[in-house]
Parts: C-alpha cells; structure tokens; sequence
C-alpha cells in the first residue's frame, strides 16, 4: 500500500493566520512551519508560484521541518503560460520578450532556489498547474514537454485547469503523453465534472479545491469558500483506495478556505481514513505514528 500523507496548500495564509488554528507562541515564520510539521507531512508551497524563492528561504525550509516531510512546490507562473506581473520577475529580466529564452532563464534561477529542498529530501513534486486556456492538443504538448525537458531531473507533476484534458474523448492520450513524460497527473475536486484521473507515476496528488458556486467566476476568496462536509469527503475513499493499491506515495492537498477550513478538512480526511481502515501517516515518515 502506498504512503498517505495529508496536508493542505499553504501555511501562511493571511485568513489562517487570524483564524486561531495556530497556538500561542507561534507568530513568527518559523514557529509556524515548525508547528505545522508536527500536524501534518506535507505541505504544498505556493508563494513560488508568485515570485521566485530565494535558496535561502528555501533553505529555512528545510531546516525548519524534520526528515521526511515533504513540499510539493508550485511552479512560477511564468513557466506555466500564466500571466505574470514584470514586478514579479528579477529586475534584469523584467523587459526581457516573453518566449523560451525567458523561460530558460526564469527555470535556471527556480531551480537554483529550490535546490535546498531538492538536496534535502524534503521535495515532494514541483506542480506545474496549467492555465483553463492551455486546451487539449499538439501546440499544448509542446509547450508542456519543453518545460519537461528543462526540469528532465526533477519530479514533475501536472494539473490542468481546463477539464477537457480528462473528458473521456481526450483521457486516453492524456494519460500516455504524461506517462512518456514521467509526469504525475493530479486529480482535483472541484465543482467541475470530477473524471478519474489514472496512476501515471509512483506519486498520486489529489489537491481540494473546494465547491464554490463562484469557481469560475468570482474572486480568489470566492473561488475557494467551502466547507468539506464528510458525505463530500467520503466520495474519494475508495479512489484513494484504488490508487494506494498501485502508487507508492499519494499527497491529499486541501486548497480550500478560508480561515482555518483547509486544515480542518484535512482532519477530517484524516479520521475518515482512519475509520475505512486506509493506513496514513500523520507526522513525517520517520515519525510515522498509524492512527489506532
């Protein structure tokens, strides 16, 4: 059975922060990400996908989490076809024409940053989330094995925002192109029709979006408003099931909020888990403890 580890995408959340999920004493950076750790083994860090990291943040990272945790990294937005502000670019690259130079560029500091945690042991997967208008077809292949290419040395996974790429008429060879590329397919729960996602690497993601009326339309807080009920949770016990069958590692991200909602759901995942049976790591594998 594969490792099921269960966290949410991020900790730093303005709205989690004011929401009392972090005990007293915690206020700085450090003593959450540290307090973080002692709940749950994954995190997804999102801010990279915002602005390039620094190595020396990421080497916090790393030294403020214990052995085994792991980071699923989003990518910078400029290498997954989103828009990206100049201001969020390095000075020199600012006026620099948006084309592959650019992205090569923009990679090589990324991966650079990243290398803490990389050597660390601490990352998971960088994910490549891909915008609602990168559809189905050759050009889009092409877009997203070039960034394959440069990132050949890295776990790599994928999400694509328009579900198309899942619709049975085009699942077949989605699901062959990311297994040529050694590419993990992520799964999502949204208000989207949800279609199976295969097994396309060791690696299984499932990231929770949440529900909201407004997830195509409204603002981020909008968006991502939910409140998992356990009925809506419980839908995804036996493709958890399936998956840990074939996988060796499966990370269950809750992207839902806001306030304290995101990790909340994940404990309930969690004692859903528990009561089906699945095993599941609460802490960092060398400080797995399985829930009786």
């Amino acid at each position: 059975m594969a490792d099921i580890l269960i966290g949410t995408c991020g900790w730093t959340d303005p709205s989690l922060l004011k929401s009392g999920w972090y005990p007293p004493g915690t206020g700085t950076p450090e003593k959450r990400l540290r307090h973080y750790a002692t709940r749950f083994p994954v995190v997804e860090a999102d801010s990279p996908y915002y602005a390039l990291p620094s190595p020396r943040t990421t080497t916090h990272w790393a030294e403020r989490t214990p052995p085994g945790f792991r980071f699923d990294v989003k990518v910078f937005s400029l290498l997954t076809g989103h828009p990206t502000r100049p201001a969020a670019l390095p000075p020199d690259l600012r006026t620099h024409p948006r084309n592959e130079t650019l992205r090569t560029e923009v990679w090589t500091r990324y991966a650079q940053a990243l290398a803490p945690v990389l050597h660390s042991g601490r990352l998971g997967t960088l994910l490549f989330q891909y915008p609602a208008s990168l559809h189905p077809g050759p050009e889009a292949e092409t877009f997203i094995r070039t960034a394959r290419e440069r990132a050949h040395d890295w776990p790599f996974a994928v999400e694509f925002r328009d579900p198309a790429w899942w619709h049975p008429a085009h699942a077949p060879r989605t699901t062959a192109f990311l297994k040529d590329l050694n590419a993990t397919a992520v799964a999502t729960d949204t208000p989207d029709p949800r279609h199976p996602v295969p097994v396309t690497t060791g690696l299984t993601i499932v990231r929770f979006h949440g529900r909201s009326p407004h997830w195509r339309t409204g603002t981020k807080e909008d968006r991502f408003r939910h409140t998992y009920t356990e009925q809506e949770l419980e839908e995804w016990l036996p493709h958890i099931h399936t998956a840990a069958t074939t996988a060796t590692e499966i990370h269950l991200l809750f992207n839902n909020c806001c306030g304290d909602a995101s990790p909340k759901a994940a404990e309930t995942m969690r004692e859903l888990l528990t009561r089906s049976g699945i095993p599941h790591q609460r802490t960092a594998p060398e400080e797995t403890r399985t829930e009786p």
